[in-house]
């Protein structure tokens, strides 16, 4: 049998003499996980008539019965009515046909001036910018969520670490922004990349354009892109905006590991500086006593997920000629995936943020521990005249004295303190206070309370106008 949908209801079956075998059909089909794309791929097939209409290569009656037709399988989507058949193989050979059943050759000829090579290009980049836009979304409001609890934690003093040891007194404020910073790069990267997402492929045809004269300008200001695609090899095989979409996913979920590894860490009893909502966290099924952080721990390991997803796209691209291959349609499970995992992770991060219960007293006791103020007095002493790598080596052996004495370094008292040089005053106590340390770095980027409410500031006028 010949015709569009003829042996097996095939769009290419006239030039075979025998129908796919069912083992290739499961294999090779789509439509199991493309039919997400229908809603763009509706899209793009309205600006497609719509545009044919405008350029005299379809009748407007013609136009009319497509966007009739479109109607009622928008609405047999909805309703769950559809029915997809896998001899179909994806999800725009499964409209298309739908469509012809409804309006008869009027559906046949919407594929005029195009190929599924474009077509899926285009689909799969409407689909992208609408979720990278709904991840923008997210990402802010995580980012003010953080802002909030910072803004709480201004003054909240804890101790700072580098190599898991403590180093120097911050606060926790100060410490939750440098994750705002994170998604702030996060954010800019993703921005970013969604202006190269915005071209449109659809007009490049299968490979080398078509002889119709068609207005591929006027599709892409229908759908809202920036401009077109230039080269039609390039367009139709071009999965450059898929992968960096991943490389931009995959760092923002690594900044999402890193905090909540910090989460899981300070949670622990042993720590103790935090504790989350119970809606967040499960118990043990022989230890009653256990109380796990389990959403952060698979936020961690969805992490790991997403760099698979990055490898096995730019896995995917590195061996294939121009221009588009089969191979192309193991594209859409990784990044559905990607999209998939980043929104969920970002919708309950913000949530599980605004439950981060703090114990401040714990996270002062830290932070008086481990002579985290021993570089404050070096500074003091530096200030006063005494090189630094000497100062260094004073406070070195003042930190000895301290810590065979089992006390802080203010516990060896002023005179003590003075007999280590004749530059240290009757000021040396304040300077080794935790408030002191803090408020001493009252610069841009510093951990002084108020250096922190202005970050806040900066950070909340960049976001009302992003």
């Amino acid at each position: 049998m010949t015709g569009q949908f003829g042996n097996k209801n095939k769009a290419w079956s006239a030039r075979f003499s025998e129908p796919v075998s069912d083992l290739v059909k499961r294999y090779t089909a789509s439509v199991d996980f493309d039919q997400r794309l229908a809603e763009v791929d509706i899209r793009g097939s309205l600006a497609h008539a719509a545009m044919l209409a405008a350029t005299g290569i379809l009748s407007e009656s013609d136009l009319a019965s497509i966007q009739r037709g479109f109607t009622t399988i928008r609405e047999e989507i909805a309703a769950g009515r559809f029915e997809w058949s896998l001899d179909l193989e994806d999800v725009h050979l499964n409209i298309e046909k739908r469509l012809t059943e409804l309006v008869g050759d009027a559906g046949k000829r919407l594929h005029t001036a195009r190929s599924r090579n474009d077509q899926v290009a285009t689909d799969i980049r409407l689909w992208l910018r609408d979720a990278t836009d709904e991840i923008l979304t997210l990402l802010r409001a995580l980012q003010e969520a953080l802002l909030a609890l910072a803004e709480q934690h201004a003054d909240t003093i804890m101790p700072g670490f580098t190599h898991l040891q403590v180093a120097q007194p911050v606060t926790f404020g100060h410490h939750l922004l440098a994750y705002v910073e994170m998604l702030s790069r996060d954010a800019g990267r993703l921005a970013d990349t969604r202006r190269r997402i915005n071209r449109l492929p659809l007009g490049a045809a299968a490979l080398a354009g078509t002889t119709f004269p068609i207005d591929r300008e006027h599709v892409a200001r229908t759908l809202g892109f920036d401009g077109v695609c230039e080269n039609s090899l390039d367009a139709v095989s071009d999965r450059d905006f898929a992968i960096e979409f991943c490389a931009d996913a995959s760092l923002l979920m690594m900044h999402l590991s890193r905090f909540s590894e910090e989460l899981v860490n300070w949670m622990s009893p042993r720590v103790g500086f935090i504790d989350l909502s119970d809606r967040y966290c499960t118990g043990s099924s022989i230890m009653p006593q256990k109380k796990n952080p389990d959403v952060p721990e698979l936020v961690r390991g969805k992490t790991g997920r997403v760099y698979g997803h990055l490898m096995a796209l730019l896995t995917l691209m590195k061996g294939q000629p121009l221009a588009y291959n089969k191979d192309n349609q193991e594209d859409k499970e990784p990044l559905f995936d990607t999209v998939d995992t980043l929104v969920a992770t970002l919708r309950l991060f913000a949530d599980m943020t605004t439950g981060i219960q703090v114990r401040a007293e714990r996270m002062r006791q830290a932070a008086a521990e481990g002579f985290s103020t021993a570089t404050d007095l070096a500074d003091y002493l530096v200030k006063r005249g005494l090189p630094f790598r000497d100062a260094h080596e004073l406070v070195a052996q003042a930190v000895r004295e301290a810590s065979d004495a089992g006390v802080d370094l203010a516990g060896l008292g002023r005179e003590r303190l003075k007999a280590l040089s004749p530059l240290v005053g009757d000021d040396v106590l304040e300077t080794l206070t935790l408030e002191g340390s803090v408020n001493a770095r009252n610069h841009i980027g510093g951990t002084a309370p108020a250096q922190v409410r202005a970050a806040i500031a900066r950070h909340r006028a960049r976001l009302a106008s992003a």
